[in-house]
Parts: C-alpha cells; sequence; structure tokens
C-alpha cells in the first residue's frame, strides 16, 4: 500500500549559488558524511560535478520528505537521510538514527529516482507500507558521523 509520493525538482544554478556564497559549510548540513566525501572527491576533480552531485542528493531528499509527510521535520533531517547507490548504480535510501527508528517503526519501504539535467536536477519517492516477505527499498545501517 502507498504511504506517500514525493517529487521535487532543483534548480542547480541555486545550488551553485549557495556554495558560492557558503562554501563546503552548506554542502556539509546537507550531506552525510559518506555522502560528503563523494561531494568533496567529485568537486575536486570536476567542480560541475561536485555541484551536480549537491543538487541531486538535495532534491531526492527533499522528494523523500515530502512522501514521508514529515517535510524537513523531525526526525527527518538532511544529515539522517543518505542517498547511495547499489553495486548496480540505482539509487537507494539509506537512513540513519531516529529517522530509521521512526521509519522501521512504520514498516515502510522507499524507492527513490534521480535525475539531472543542465539546470534543474529531479528526484520522484514512493514510500510504501511493507508487506509480509516484501524487501525493503530503504536500507538503514549505522549513522556516519
Amino acid at each position: 500500500m502507498i504511504f506517500g509520493i514525493g517529487t521535487d525538482i532543483c534548480d542547480v544554478r541555486r545550488i551553485r549559488a549557495s556554495l558560492e556564497r557558503h562554501g563546503a559549510r552548506f554542502a556539509a548540513r546537507v550531506l552525510c558524511a559518506r555522502e560528503y566525501e563523494t561531494w568533496q572527491q567529485r568537486s575536486a576533480r570536476w567542480p560541475e560535478r561536485g555541484v551536480r552531485y549537491l543538487a541531486t542528493r538535495f532534491s531526492a531528499k527533499e522528494a523523500f520528505s515530502k512522501a514521508i509527510g514529515l517535510g524537513m521535520r523531525m526526525p527527518m533531517t538532511w544529515r539522517l537521510c543518505e542517498i547511495a547507490n547499489a553495486a548496480s548504480g540505482k539509487p537507494e535510501l539509506r537512513l540513519h538514527g531516529a529517522l530509521k527508528d521512526w521509519f522501521d517503526a512504520r514498516r515502510l519501504q522507499a524507492h527513490i529516482s534521480l535525475s539531472d539535467e543542465t539546470d534543474y536536477a529531479a528526484s520522484f519517492c514512493i514510500v510504501e507500507v511493507q508487506t509480509h516477505g516484501s524487501a525493503t527499498g530503504a536500507s538503514t545501517s549505522p549513522p556516519t558521523p
């Protein structure tokens, strides 16, 4: 059963402007430790790639927050929601801390899709209630510092 659906379109130019204004502090607010490390590596090789990485993560977290119906209110925080990739490259959610506990208590699973073009990053998220025997689309792991 569908619990919620969320979508978000992020203007990459706004993310770029925020990075110019606030520097790495902005990325550190939005990304968990693993995401931040990836962002730094991508930004070092090709700065535009780092901007797009941050924009897609920002968009995906916004879409997820809408799908669970909380927006950016506790227990939903930027850093407790991680957007990772499976070995196949498929994006997946990894939740941590209080958000993981909230999500698991409701027996939810999530599916996320990301896309970006020159000026926009877009994300779509479906959250559903797990039934017996269903596999989870959002994994949960210990929090990263």
